[in-house]
């Protein structure tokens, strides 16, 4: 099976115009691929790290996403949490034509196009209603035929309305002018996602893409929009978050465990891209979880 390329993406429009589907953790389907349909997915349950086009950030129960066709994406639950779970994910894959055509039969959907053009780089629709998200998706799988157009529809206009959306990926992706190349980079961006805590360097990346060193760089940053060390520290930044959260482990014993080799060049790194030390980062996350857990109470 190809990495690049899902089990999930054929629909046959001739019986459907959008598919739904919904799988657990862990899953076969999750993998950094991608696809000619646009996709809205939800996050039902776990925490994690998002990986849309460049864009490596975190996921959590609620988190709702929508992606452009031939965008790379993928969700990966952290080990931490790494519990199996029945169903994580909730999600509707709809075709670019069927979108266009909904603008040339019915001028008042002509608001969302900027949304669907947003959605080359990947949105997520911060703080959207994740009950009112899971109940709609639940009624697109629950109906056939027209009902369920008209359930994913009603979504649209919901997703399209909520003020907080914000990009993703800073590079729009178009489609893949070579897909072997774009398999051979998705399986070392798999690798680095399950195997980021090695001493994984450049010439071994290049190995397993069966690339040189000088080309497996040019081609990882221009598929990926990342250079490959910055990506891997980027990914193993995105796990001492995790653990920061959920863990009361110390800071100096995160920094080994997600692969980093000394403690000063661990904090260079997390203050780059958190603008924070790791130590503020877990204040500010621990005052989000006592807000979530009062919340729910």
């Amino acid at each position: 099976m190809s990495i690049i390329t899902p089990e999930i993406e054929y629909v046959d429009r001739s019986t459907e115009s959008i598919r739904y589907l919904e799988h657990g953790w862990p899953s076969d389907l999750c993998r950094w691929h991608s696809h000619r349909e646009f996709e809205l997915h939800l996050i039902v349950a776990t925490r994690g790290k998002a990986f849309v086009g460049d864009y490596i950030g975190e996921f959590r129960p609620g988190s709702l996403f929508l992606t452009g066709p031939y965008l790379p994406h993928n969700w990966v639950t952290d080990e931490i949490s790494s519990r199996q779970v029945a169903t994580r994910d909730m999600l509707v894959q709809f075709d670019q034509e069927s979108v266009a055509g909904l603008s040339s039969a019915f001028p008042e959907f002509e608001d969302m196009k900027a949304m669907f053009e947003l959605a080359g780089s990947g949105i997520e629709f911060h703080g959207f209603d994740a009950k009112l998200a899971q109940r709609h998706m639940a009624e697109i799988r629950d109906n056939t035929g027209a009902a369920r157009i008209l359930a994913f529809l009603q979504l649209l206009v919901e997703i399209n309305q909520h003020a907080e959306k914000r990009q993703l990926s800073v590079v729009a992706v178009t489609q893949p002018e070579d897909s072997n190349k774009h398999t051979r980079i998705a399986q070392v961006v798999d690798h680095i996602t399950r195997h980021f805590a090695d001493d994984i360097s450049l010439e071994t990346a290049a190995d397993l893409a069966c690339m040189s060193p000088t080309a497996f760089s040019r081609n990882f940053q221009k598929i990926t929009g990342n250079r490959f060390l910055e990506f891997l520290n980027r990914v193993r930044v995105g796990q001492a978050c995790s653990m920061l959260y959920a863990t009361d482990q110390p800071v100096s014993s995160i920094c080994y465990e997600v692969g980093f080799q000394n403690l000063a060049n661990f904090n260079r790194h997390f203050m780059k891209m958190k603008n924070m030390t790791p130590t503020a980062y877990r204040a500010l996350a621990r005052v989000d979880l006592v807000k979530k857990e009062a919340a729910t109470s």
